[in-house]
């Protein structure tokens, strides 16, 4: 089952004015415009925004064409990466007040945390975030993470390879000792990674970890690349898809993808840097992140923050992004991470 929320939410205030602190200790107070009608216009004066997140390629560029649509004055950039890739940038950006970022998008639960403590971020504005549907009090913490995506991993294969599929754990299994090839992600410095090699070990029965280390799997570093792999025939079949694979189904691919029993999900959440470059355009691209039409683009074959956006969701589930839990960021601290990995380097490639 998915987890109950383990992290307090705060109920948001607005605000119009936040504190950075750059690395010598100079404190920058950062405005914005005054009311959200002066916002977006200033937003479109500084002309561009940027965004840093872990999500789909081809969500972004989705997020990107119907964020430029509904405001032709702003260009939205991102850049794509694993959390292993990006939390360094945007901690190097935010210690040297050299900022790039304008929002990050992440499903890293420690980074997150520290974040906060260490007032990385500031408070989100818009009004969209008062929607009933949006549930307020359940998708926003400490008045700054705004809930945003999330996603669930399953199994996935490619029916040419396994034309009976994958629909348990010993089905991944028998499928590589008949001869197939299996594909799994690589935790290094992704805690959301090693918390699902933790609970998948947990949930499949226990052991299975271990049991799927000896099939020697093939390693990627993350679920995109996994589903690119299944689709062209590199490997038949992971135990850890992610539903862009419906996507990739859609467009023709000879694949397909189903949810476990007890699946493993992900809730993407995103902060406004308080080293953002471009600060009203940043408050202006998360207010439309959790609008109906920027939900259709970032949550396309994802899991969506509001009810009935088509051609978001899983299959068979009424699942909202609101019912997938972050993880206690306390188990995922550095030093755990660390050790969970060299347990995984020795079983996986030792």
């Amino acid at each position: 089952m998915i987890r109950r929320r383990l992290f307090a939410l705060a109920a948001a205030t607005v605000a119009v004015a936040t504190t950075l602190t750059a690395c010598g200790g100079e404190a920058t107070k950062t405005e914005l415009a005054g009311s959200w009608k002066e916002i977006v216009a200033a937003a479109k004066d500084e002309g561009s925004v940027t965004l840093y997140s872990t999500h789909s390629p081809d969500n972004l560029e989705r997020l990107k064409k119907a964020f430029e649509a509904e405001y032709p004055g702003i260009k939205l950039n991102y850049v794509r990466g694993t959390d292993a890739d990006i939390i360094p940038k945007v901690e190097t950006e935010i210690q040297t007040g050299q900022g790039n970022a304008d929002i990050q998008m992440t499903t890293d639960a420690g980074f997150m945390d520290n974040a906060t403590k260490q007032a990385w971020n500031v408070k989100v504005v818009g009004s969209s975030f008062d929607n009933k549907d949006y549930k307020r009090s359940e998708s926003i913490m400490d008045d700054k993470w705004f809930l945003s995506s999330a996603t669930v991993f399953g199994y996935g294969w490619n029916t040419r390879k396994l034309p009976k599929g994958l629909h348990t754990y010993e089905d991944v299994l028998a499928a590589n000792a008949s001869g197939g090839k299996l594909g799994i992600t690589n935790p290094a410095g992704i805690p959301t990674y090693v918390d699902m090699y933790r609970r998948i070990d947990a949930d499949w029965g226990g052991g299975f970890v271990e049991k799927l280390a000896a099939q020697k799997p093939r390693v990627y570093p993350s679920a995109v690349a996994i589903d690119q792999a299944i689709a062209s025939g590199e490997i038949w079949g992971s135990p850890m898809a992610a539903t862009t694979m419906l996507d990739t189904k859609a467009n023709g691919a000879p694949v397909d993808f189903a949810v476990p029993k007890d699946p493993f999900g992900v809730p993407w959440y995103s902060q406004v840097l308080a080293s953002a470059p471009h600060a009203n355009a940043a408050q202006v691209l998360a207010d439309f992140m959790v609008t109906p039409e920027g939900q259709a683009a970032i949550s396309h074959n994802y899991v969506a923050v509001l009810p009935d956006i088509k051609g978001t969701g899983v299959p068979g589930s009424e699942l909202l992004a609101q019912d997938i839990e972050l993880p206690d960021p306390k188990t995922l601290d550095q030093d755990s991470v660390n050790e969970y990995q060299e347990q995984w380097e020795s079983l996986f490639q030792g």
